[in-house]
């Protein structure tokens, strides 16, 4: 026997369904007990996660295919999602993890010479379950005011929905705090990466001529990253997250980087920790962002927490302390590195100009350092790419 819902989410769920206007097939369930009905898109079904938004004005299949997502359905604000279609290489991962995606207006055929599938398809394709016809502004202000909900995006092509099962779901779910969903998005087992930066005309380059090697340890790294090192003149190694110290130091790397990810980095850090640890013993360059900056920052005795709402988005400002300049960043993460928990040898370097939250250190006595925000810009401005040079001089001035 189920317990009876309580009388908040029960009233709401009551007056939602009384509401429901003619040809809705999907609706958004939060746990509050919230209902915003719309018309589905893409795959049939349900999926729970956490609700949260994206500010960013392109890149939706970047942003679909970011395995950082993990766990998240993701509310776009810009209201044309699908116009220019999809296609092959605008994809981050083989198999996106994100559990679903919340559009205002309906997807409409794709309009770009790239495009070689319309975003339905795609999305069937991948098993997304979406939604159009939600006041997103709407929704983004609950999240911007009460944190990001856990909530069920649901689908079905003759309509019936059950909200009180969805609800159920959607109140039921844990939550991404102490979840560890990098060990579900790394990779198996080790391989070597070549490819380099996409070029008009031509496509993805190879790197056939490195002059450095570095290992990736892979949290959810996204492809573009391992394009940015390897068309910084690196081979690229990437091995799964599990991977210990002595695994990583086998390879002889000269340098090795510090993926992106998902979930909760202080769950991560029961084996990464470990890992960071031993490498910072090493004395190899490092170089860190978004979820390996967090990892990085607990292996140093730090501390991080969860955001309300997070950053996520291609627009976000970043001052660097060392030169005073501004860059804007593309951002995606829920956690966030407590800077007063960090020890002396921490030096933080860059601050986010939204709301003052740490966005990089570096560690004074060796050639170490990690940034929040996501440099490879995909999408997103390319302000950053200057970091990954700053990784190749410190790996350089070490074998000098």
């Amino acid at each position: 026997m189920t317990d009876p819902i309580p009388a908040g989410p029960a009233e709401k769920l009551r007056a939602a369904a009384a509401a429901r206007p003619e040809g809705a097939t999907a609706a958004v369930v939060l746990a509050d007990g919230t209902v915003l009905w719309g018309r589905g898109v893409g795959a049939f079904g349900s999926r729970v996660g956490e609700v949260c938004f994206n500010t960013s004005m392109t890149g939706y299949q970047e942003i679909l295919t970011d395995p950082s997502y993990a766990g998240q359905i993701i509310t776009f604000t810009f209201p044309h999602v699908g116009n220019v279609g999809t296609n092959a290489e605008d994809v981050e991962t083989t198999t996106p993890a994100a559990r679903g995606l919340i559009l205002r207006a309906d997807v409409t055929e794709p309009s770009n010479w790239r495009a070689t599938r319309h975003l339905d398809e795609w999305l069937k394709s991948y098993d997304l379950v979406g939604i159009t016809g939600v006041d997103t502004r709407r929704l983004t202000r609950l999240i911007r005011d009460g944190g990001a909900p856990n909530g069920v995006v649901a689908h079905a092509p003759d309509g019936r929905l059950d909200l009180e099962a969805l609800w159920r779901q959607a109140a039921e779910w844990p939550g991404l705090e102490g979840m560890d969903l990098a060990r579900e998005v790394s990779c198996r087992q080790t391989y070597t990466w070549s490819e380099t930066l996409w070029d008009l005309g031509s496509g993805y380059g190879t790197q056939d001529a490195p002059t450095r090697h570095v290992v990736a340890l892979d949290f959810g790294a996204k492809r573009n990253i391992l394009r940015c090192l390897a068309a910084a003149g690196c081979r690229v190694t990437v091995l799964p997250a599990t991977a210990t110290a002595e695994e990583v130091i086998a390879q002889k790397p000269d340098g090795v980087f510090l993926s992106n990810g998902p979930g909760d980095p202080a769950a991560t850090g029961a084996y990464a920790v470990p890992t960071v640890r031993g490498l910072l013993d090493s004395g190899v360059p490092m170089f860190g962002i978004c979820l390996g900056h967090q990892i990085l920052s607990l292996a140093l005795g730090g501390r991080t927490e969860k955001m309300d709402r997070g950053h996520r988005g291609a627009n976000h400002p970043v001052k660097d302390l060392a030169t005073g300049q501004v860059e804007i960043t593309s951002q995606n993460h829920g956690f966030v590195v407590v800077p007063e928990s960090l020890p002396p040898e921490a030096e933080v370097t860059h601050v986010s100009l939204f709301d003052g939250t740490n966005e990089g250190i570096k560690v004074k006595d060796r050639p170490v350092f990690s940034v929040q925000y996501h440099p490879e810009a995909s999408p997103g401005p390319q302000d950053s790419h200057y970091l990954f040079k700053r990784f190749m001089d410190l790996i350089d001035s070490r074998g000098s």
